[in-house]
């Protein structure tokens, strides 16, 4: 080193050496950008298979939602299938032949989870599950059931279809 030269400037043979020293640093950064990118891509293509599979499946679950209620249904319309069959039935073979189709339809509904909403007189009004068509004075307790004129029904929790009622108008 001569006396102009300063101690941290780098030499020609300094120069020459930098390069060799980082070249096996370079190569196992690149040999480890290599591999994150490799392991990016498959976890790229598994998340999108894991999608198109979840898709399938809501897809198929949509399609075949109604099998079970559908096979729920068929023992009610074989019911009345027959009851057509008998066009010399009695009305009192008929009215029979209805009740027991309507207990059929009831047993398939809460098998799948639908079940009626029919409020008794008295019970306090709630309009998550009850529709009010009209106020009328009557003896008792206000904003309860006075009559119910339409049954209403659930499905598994939900309301399909609100009961609708009179209340008791407050006095």
């Amino acid at each position: 080193m001569s006396d102009q030269q300063h101690p941290d400037t780098p030499t020609p043979e300094t120069d020459a050496a930098a390069p060799a020293d980082t070249s096996p640093l370079l190569a196992q950064t690149e040999a480890r950008l290599a591999e994150m990118s490799d392991a990016y891509l498959r976890a790229k293509a598994e998340a999108e298979n894991i999608r198109r599979r979840a898709d399938e499946e809501v897809s198929k679950a949509r399609k075949f939602a109604v099998e079970s209620f559908a096979e729920a249904m068929l023992p009610v319309i074989d019911s009345m299938d027959a009851a057509i069959a008998r066009p010399d039935a009695s009305v009192e073979q008929v009215l029979e032949g209805v009740h027991a189709t309507r207990r059929q339809l009831v047993s398939a509904l809460e098998r799948n989870k639908v079940l009626e909403i029919n409020p008794a007189v008295g019970t306090k009004f709630d309009p998550h599950q009850h529709q009010a068509i009209s106020m009328v004075p009557a003896e008792g307790e206000p904003n309860t059931v006075v009559t119910v004129l339409q049954k209403g029904y659930l499905i598994s929790e939900r309301v399909l279809r609100p009961a609708l009622v009179t209340v008791a108008a407050p006095k």
